[in-house]
């Protein structure tokens, strides 16, 4: 049976992080991310507005169904 190989070395250079990349470069990649992908939220939303409607009263039912 293969042996499976183990943890990445570097936890931070996984998952295809550009090698010498500082910390504030990769705060930066990862912002530049969230904002696109807000972006492609709102649009989706804008042209599935019943689809978004939906998606808003599920996630309000599951906030006050929510227990602390």
């Amino acid at each position: 049976m293969p042996e499976l190989p183990g943890p990445p070395e570097r936890p931070d250079r996984a998952y295809g992080a550009p090698e010498g990349e500082t910390e504030a470069e990769r705060r930066r990649r990862r912002a530049r991310f969230l904002r696109d992908l807000a972006e492609a939220r709102a649009l989706r939303d804008r042209v599935q507005p019943r689809r978004a409607k939906v998606a808003r009263l599920r996630q309000a039912m599951r906030m006050r169904t929510f227990r602390w």
